[in-house]
């Protein structure tokens, strides 16, 4: 049996702990860990003297780089690890929006390059404010607040 490389997010597909089949690191005193973030492809194309881009904008859960503790983890856990896949949808769909709303040059390799590092950034920081926020899910009322939260911006961009 060999281990899926990643997995595509879904609004149907969550995720359930057998895909988290990475080794715990040594030393590390985190319940769990998931590793999930943003792909981006593009192809340009010229129609009527118009440069036009064709591109794809994916968030992708990385099974083998993610990893729990059976002992410790349990449905909050889990539902708290789901977010942070779900929070890579969202800045997927963040940087969907912003490739179409762009008017790109000839440079556009290094325009779409710049656009993907900003996303990433602001990314990472919205995880790690989820992270404290919630206490790493130990504060209940706040992961249901999280929940909500996030439930709603996946709605409110759900045709990217």
């Amino acid at each position: 049996m060999w281990a899926q490389e990643e997995i595509l997010w879904s609004p149907h597909g969550k995720l359930e702990w057998r895909d988290f089949q990475g080794d715990v690191p040594p030393g590390s005193k985190a319940a769990a860990t998931t590793a999930s973030g943003i792909s981006y492809s593009f192809s340009t194309f010229f129609e009527n003297g118009e440069m036009k881009v064709n591109y794809k904008v994916e968030s992708f859960f990385y099974p083998t780089k993610s990893w729990f503790r059976p002992k410790i983890c349990n449905d909050v856990t889990l539902l708290h690890e789901q977010l942070h896949f779900d929070i890579s949808e969202v800045f997927a769909r963040k940087m969907d929006s912003e490739m179409s709303e762009t008017k790109f040059t000839k440079n556009i390799k290094q325009e779409v390059r710049l656009l993907y590092k900003r996303i990433l950034t602001e990314l990472d920081a919205f995880q790690r404010r989820y992270d404290l926020e919630t206490d790493f899910s130990r504060n209940i009322e706040k992961q249901k607040l999280w929940q909500k939260q996030i439930s709603s911006m996946l709605k409110e961009n759900e045709n990217f």
